[in-house]
């Protein structure tokens, strides 16, 4: 059990710090005894633990008392570990130029940012900046772009886990890992514009036919399409009159087919647009006109209906449900009428999104929210894999946006090659695997249609996913998991001192993958504070109410 020594307004930061890291723990207690002891800020502490670990940007009665003095204070910086990870610090960080070969190092000054420091009775490890701080930024500001490509938040779980385990403590955790899959993979559809037709002869239309025409020419030859790409595009630029003369069928139309084939099966997520040319609102009053989309949920019932068939899951694309709790409202009741599900998600139209829209899509009845992501790039804007509750919600969950196709390719984004493209979503797939969680795409609807045809970039990338063994969930599944995780809790045993059971209170959906429980050993640290990386054993197969788990 680790006990968490914090200030009364960063207990709800704690609190979501750790389910993302779901190991037991509880705020201190002056009559339990810890094993391992997370301090943050000044806090005067005079509990015996085995290891003790201190984390401030700022100077504490702890460095007063050390021979190594802390030197600069309140700058922001790129720290990095002896293990190669970087590691982004957006609130103050402090350095201890005295100490020499520490566990992190300051990029910019080479100087030490945290260290350990061991005496008979105990271990104390002095990081130089303020882990809960840093949670709620992650959660509630996010990443700016520079830093997209960085799973922060995960990275400074990892080395807390590292830190505790190499000091000789045992772990138990629940990890985000689906029970016999390596983490989860969510594929979502932003349905903007499901036909060319509606569209008559507007901004869209001449922007198809620009990129159609030019476009393909300028990336055939860049090498980035074929002549048979260009010769589909040419194509279907020749037949824009006839479609909207009804003589061809529409070439955007059958994007629910299309994907329905590609995925073979698997479930995914479409999210459509409520109300028909209704751009919404800004931050800053009316959103630009182009905002607007040429059809409304009632348009394509017939193909709400064959997507609810097959398995899919139909969630609401919001225009002012971030902003107007009661647009929200009404907003979603449109989706349930057609669906008939009581539970409707939600990703905003353009990842239009505030401080309070976490509050707002809550009290307007939202089941989850999938808004949190970039439109110019891909990565972690929260710094997770993980679902996360927001800060300003009570019970509202965020499935974060990790994927946008979009950003992948077009010139004003990434502009990146279908090759580009490949090896940056195998680095993603790379960290899925490595610190669980989900991976969430977003293929929107007319991208696998002229003059876009990204349908083999995200082929390959179902597959490899496939390959790496992944669950595909739809984005209520991967909600769903993660609340079932959440509602695990470790108890102490009270007939067993140092033990804890894990449990699960509540019902879940049994097609629900388990959960696992992982036992991560106590290894050997090096010399001077050096870390291992833990070793565990994954308890797979086993339901979580039954295991017992000792740490000492």
């Amino acid at each position: 059990m680790i006990g968490v020594v914090a200030a009364s307004g960063e207990r709800e930061v704690v609190c979501e710090f750790f389910e993302l890291f779901k190991t037991p723990w509880e705020f201190y207690r002056r009559d339990r005894r810890y094993e391992t002891l997370v301090c943050s800020g000044d806090s005067e502490l005079h509990a015996s633990a085995k290891l003790v670990i201190r984390y401030s940007g700022r100077k504490t009665h702890f460095d007063h008392g050390s021979r190594f003095q802390a030197g600069l204070q309140g700058r922001r910086s790129c720290i990095r570990s002896h293990q190669g990870n970087q590691i982004p610090i957006y609130g103050d960080t402090i350095t201890f130029p005295k100490k020499r070969n520490g566990l992190l190092t300051d990029e910019a000054s080479g100087q030490c940012v945290a260290y350990l420091h061991r005496s008979r009775e105990r271990v104390i490890a002095r990081i130089g900046y303020d882990l809960f701080g840093e949670v709620r930024t992650l959660l509630s500001k996010g990443q700016p772009v520079a830093n997209a490509n960085m799973p922060t938040l995960e990275l400074h779980i990892a080395l807390l886990r590292n830190l505790i385990t190499a000091c000789g403590v045992q772990l138990v955790e629940i990890p985000p890992v689906p029970d016999g899959y390596r983490f989860i993979a969510c594929l979502t559809h932003d349905v903007d514009h499901p036909s060319i037709r509606q569209h008559k002869w507007d901004h869209t239309t001449l922007g198809f036919l620009y990129r159609a025409i030019f476009g393909s020419l300028r990336n055939l030859l860049r090498g980035r399409m074929s002549v048979r790409g260009l010769a589909k595009n040419w194509i279907a630029a020749l037949k824009l009159p006839f479609i909207h003369l009804g003589l061809v069928k529409d070439i955007w139309r059958e994007f629910d087919d299309r994907y329905l084939e590609l995925e073979n099966g698997l479930r995914s997520t479409f999210f459509f647009i409520p109300f028909k040319n209704c751009a919404g609102r800004d931050m800053n009053g009316s959103a630009p006109k182009a905002r607007a989309a040429r059809y409304g949920a009632q348009d394509m019932a017939e193909t709400i209906e064959k997507l609810k068939t097959a398995g899919c899951e139909v969630a609401l694309h919001g225009i002012d449900a971030w902003r107007d709790h009661s647009r929200g409202s009404e907003e979603l009741r449109e989706l349930r009428g057609l669906t008939g599900a009581a539970e409707i998600g939600v990703r905003m139209h353009w990842l239009y999104y505030g401080q309070q829209s976490p509050a707002t899509l809550e009290k307007a009845g939202a089941a989850y929210d999938s808004t949190i992501g970039y439109n110019e790039t891909v990565g972690y804007r929260a710094g997770t894999t993980q679902v996360y509750k927001p800060i300003e919600a009570i019970r509202l969950l965020e499935l974060p946006l990790h994927v946008m196709d979009t950003a992948l390719f077009y010139p004003a984004y990434l502009g990146l090659s279908p090759r580009q493209a490949k090896a940056l979503l195998e680095r993603m797939a790379d960290n899925a695997v490595r610190f669980g969680g989900c991976l969430t795409i977003n293929w929107h609807d007319r991208s696998v249609a002229p003059e876009r045809l990204w349908d083999t970039c995200y082929r390959d990338l179902v597959q490899d996913l496939k390959s790496r063994g992944a669950w595909f969930a739809t984005a209520g599944q991967a909600v769903a998991w993660f609340r079932k995780r959440r509602a695990a809790a470790f108890e102490a045993e009270s007939s067993e001192p140092g033990a804890v059971r894990a449990k699960v209170a509540g019902d879940y959906d049994d097609n629900l993958p388990g959960l696992r429980l992982r036992i991560c050993q106590a290894g050997a640290s090096g010399d001077d504070g050096a870390y291992v990386p833990e070793g565990d054993v994954d308890m797979s197969g086993t339901r979580i109410e039954y295991l017992t788990a000792l740490t000492g």
